[in-house]
């Protein structure tokens, strides 16, 4: 079963401690910081399409890509009382194949992790390079391995009125993978479930392994941030943002 089937009804009540106007604010002010006056936006692996509506709320025109039908649904159900509504495509990361270019590439909530292969990382970015205007931005997020290795051999629950979920974290040192194993329980009639399993990979990039990537494919990393602060990470940071930009 692909991944995000059995999660997409889900994602948003499961993520509900997801700040998610503080991701995009904290985004707003790196254009400001940047002098970036970014029109169209790419918000790449825009999963249920949150940070798209919020973007699209503020003014910006934006396109969607996600290669989960399951999250595009979700994603397009939000957006369909918005007068400025995203575009939406189902594409992915590796694959992305847009009509023009834009002026901004956002990626957050850990996407870029999950081009665990090294050769679909360079893929993803050579597409973004391609279809991101010179000067533009690319601002994505990352797990940190600190964070991956920690969470590694816990049990982790998460419960909705119709869903109980399970997943269990294992992190291999030696190739940096960060696997996750969920297991739902859907309720059904009566006092009956339906248990539906999805396996989740990750790698753990520092950025000293991004920075190369990016610069083969004609963009620069300007700043590297801790958790939504203005600041350098701390050896124990959670999640690091990434700023760079596309090569004139």
């Amino acid at each position: 079963m692909s991944i995000y089937h059995v999660m997409a009804r889900y994602y948003d009540a499961l993520t509900a401690d997801v700040p998610y106007t503080e991701f995009v604010e904290f985004l707003l002010r790196i254009f400001q910081k940047e002098k970036a006056s970014p029109q169209l936006i790419l918000d790449l692996a825009c999963g249920t399409g949150t940070v798209s509506k919020l973007l699209a709320e503020r003014g910006y025109d934006v396109i969607g890509a996600d290669s989960s039908p399951d999250m595009l649904s979700e994603a397009l159900n939000k957006c369909a009382s918005l007068s400025n509504r995203p575009a939406f495509i189902c594409q992915s990361m590796t694959g992305l194949d847009l009509y023009g270019t834009v002026d901004a590439v956002v990626s957050f909530l850990d996407s870029v992790n999950y081009l665990a292969d090294p050769a679909d990382l360079q893929k993803a970015f050579a597409r973004v390079s391609l279809f991101l205007n010179p000067g533009g931005l690319f601002v994505f997020d990352l797990n940190t391995p600190y964070k991956l290795s920690s969470l590694s051999g816990g049990a982790f629950v998460r419960e909705t009125d119709d869903l109980f979920c399970v997943w269990q974290a294992a992190w291999d040192e030696k190739t940096k993978l960060a696997g996750f194993y969920l297991d739902f329980f859907e309720k059904q009639t009566g006092c009956r479930y339906r248990r539906q399993s999805e396996d989740h990979l990750e790698r753990g990039y520092t950025p000293e392994e991004i920075r190369p990537v990016l610069e083969m494919n004609g963009m620069e990393l300007l700043h590297v941030y801790g958790n939504l602060k203005f600041r350098s990470p701390k050896a124990d940071e959670d999640r690091i943002f990434l700023v760079a930009r596309k090569k004139p």
